[in-house]
């Protein structure tokens, strides 16, 4: 008797990270994505957090909120992974709700830095509480151990990738890396 065909290739038993494991994770990956947009919880937080912006917006305000200092605005557009004039039209609109403001970049004046209002800070704090609480319900159930290497694998997926896709930026289309 013949046995189905398996629904992807077989992983190339050398490399380990094509192997049934991290083949497992990509639509868990997908899976979480899916059911984050389709219940709508970054609107939703918004809502709850008192935020009338929309999900751009949003996504420059959490970016400053977590930054270590005030940012340019190609600052703000590289760690969002977005172009520049895009970001100046979420600043303008957040800059009109008091969200956030302008200050003089103390190292050149001919530029300015970006930094969240206190008003902008207060708003990105209760949508990250929000955010925090719905994840935080979600996983009540899991023993301590669990959440602990839940937290502890996410960051590790979260370096990983960063320094991966920093790897990628390096190697020019259809070349490889290191000289192989």
């Amino acid at each position: 008797m013949n046995s189905p065909a398996p629904a992807t290739p077989d992983p190339d038993a050398s490399d380990p990270a094509s192997g049934p494991v991290a083949l497992a994770v990509l639509p868990r990956l997908l899976h979480l994505s899916n059911a984050v947009t389709r219940g709508r919880l970054p609107e939703r937080a918004a809502e709850a957090a008192g935020l009338a912006v929309d999900r751009p917006a949003l996504g420059v305000l959490m970016t400053l909120h977590t930054a270590d200092r005030a940012l340019r605005i190609g600052e703000i557009a590289e760690r969002m992974q977005v172009v520049g004039p895009h970001i100046t039209r979420q600043v303008q609109a957040l800059e009109r709700r008091d969200l956030i403001r302008r200050v003089a970049d103390p190292h050149d004046r001919r530029a300015s830095l970006i930094e969240a209002t206190d008003e902008g800070a207060a708003a990105a704090n209760r949508y990250a509480a929000t955010l925090i609480g719905w994840f935080t319900d979600a996983v009540s159930d899991w023993s301590e151990h669990d959440r602990s290497e839940l937290g502890r694998l996410l960051g590790k997926l979260a370096d990983d990738v960063t320094t991966h896709l920093a790897t990628l930026e390096e190697t020019p289309p259809g070349g490889t890396r290191g000289g192989s």
